[in-house]
């Protein structure tokens, strides 16, 4: 039996059309940086950072809270330079 493919075993997998779920649609997500046009993301702006951290303290992914590459980096650093000058807690109870 070679490798990386060959035959194949089973019923062939039912493609989604992207019709399925219409109620499933999702907003775009946009960087608030971005639309702000905020130059640098500030350390001691707690308010806006812990929109950026999870309840457990981690940091949310992209993904998740909208920002775009340049500004996830800026907010990573942010959060943890706010979290050494406590500022921040690293967890919560």
């Amino acid at each position: 039996m070679p490798k990386g493919g060959g035959e194949r075993r089973g019923a062939p997998r039912k493609r989604r059309e992207k019709e399925d779920k219409p109620w499933k649609k999702q907003k775009k997500k946009f960087c608030i940086f971005c639309r702000e046009k905020a130059t640098h993301v500030d350390y001691r702006d707690t308010n806006t950072l812990r929109k950026f951290v999870s309840d457990r303290g981690k940091i949310r992914a992209r993904r998740v809270s909208g920002n775009c590459a340049q500004h996830q980096r800026d907010v990573a650093i942010a959060v943890k330079n706010a979290r050494e000058m406590a500022l921040l807690p690293y967890t919560t109870r």
